[in-house]
């Protein structure tokens, strides 16, 4: 697994990337556009088996002609990793064995609030929020990213 600043090192092109919220029921999932410049919601995957879960993956993969994975690492907010962080680590681990692009791990401490929030400035109702809450935190995890590698 890389981390986001070797990638950035390794990256020749701009490519089209996904982002991955992992979340313990649901997973939510965003895109970026071939310049990495803005990231955006695509969808929410139930999660229910990680051979499902990779299967989905690999058909988004195709579809989107996707070169890259960045997932939301959820570290403590001082920066320590704990359970949550770790059950990611291993899910992580595992899409990478049956995946073969490069796949990160980014901090996203606040994504969920964050995601909540600014859909909160959108003025959408409450119950289109928590529905889609998942896959715009993906987005928000996203968006760091790829703003990360602009910089």
């Amino acid at each position: 697994m890389l981390t986001l600043e070797e990638y950035k090192k390794k990256q020749l092109d701009k490519c089209r990337l996904i982002g991955l919220d992992l979340g313990s029921k649901r997973i939510g999932v965003s895109i970026c556009d071939e310049k990495q410049l803005i990231a955006t919601p695509l969808k929410t995957i139930n999660r229910d088996t990680l051979n499902e879960l990779i299967t989905e993956l690999k058909v988004i993969i195709d579809e989107y002609d996707i070169k890259g994975i960045i997932i939301g690492n959820p570290l403590n907010m001082d920066g320590s990793s704990g359970s949550s962080a770790q059950s990611v680590k291993d899910t992580s681990q595992k899409i990478e064995e049956n995946i073969s692009i490069p796949l990160c791990l980014w901090d996203e401490r606040l994504s969920t609030v964050g995601a909540f929030n600014i859909s909160s400035q959108l003025d959408v109702n409450i119950s289109k929020r928590e529905k889609k809450i998942d896959e715009n935190a993906a987005a928000f995890i996203l968006q760091g990213a790829i703003d990360f590698l602009n910089n």
